[in-house]
């Protein structure tokens, strides 16, 4: 399971996980999209932020089940119900940057929370606020700041490799 902020990777690495591990892979800001039947801002603006939350809390509870790679909307560990459903799922692996890099892959996006007149204070408040969350949830973390997806997805492996090593 990749949590992270916007910006972090967590679709590209997940595809690139799916691609080496032959595991399914799961995109839920994907899924939601297609459930709606209108891209995310749409979503947000005729539905509201709440009622995508909500798709976002159900879609991954029917994702339970068989082994898969799952790429989280960045919100996801906003509703503490979501972290635990994850946690059951298996490990939750934390794509994190450097505040300047993730603002460079986001701020020419149509991303519904920095339609705001402060784009830049919006990003920065979102980033303060859920950066401790993804951090108390997640059992990994892996910074893409600097790496090719297949670099992040070497990393995440590695990672993932050495906790089973150390489990078992």
């Amino acid at each position: 399971m990749l949590i992270g902020f916007m910006g972090a990777g967590k679709s590209a690495v997940g595809l690139e996980l799916a691609a080496r591990t032959g595991l399914p892979f799961h995109d839920t800001d994907q899924a939601i999209v297609r459930a709606f039947g209108m891209s995310i801002g749409q979503i947000f603006a005729r539905q509201g932020e709440e009622q995508f939350r909500a798709r976002e809390t159900a879609l991954l509870q029917e994702l339970e089940g068989a082994p898969a790679i799952i790429a989280t909307g960045g919100g996801v560990v906003s509703a503490a119900q979501n972290v635990d459903t994850l946690r059951r799922r298996g490990t939750l692996v934390y794509l994190t940057a450097d505040e300047e890099t993730l603002w460079r892959r986001t701020r020419e996006s149509d991303r519904p929370l920095l339609q705001t007149p402060d784009p830049r204070g919006t990003f920065t408040e979102l980033l303060s606020a859920r950066a401790p969350l993804y951090c108390a949830a997640a059992d990994l973390t892996v910074s893409t700041t600097k790496l090719s997806i297949a670099e992040v997805a070497d990393a995440v492996l590695r990672a993932l490799e050495e906790v089973r090593s150390y489990a078992g």
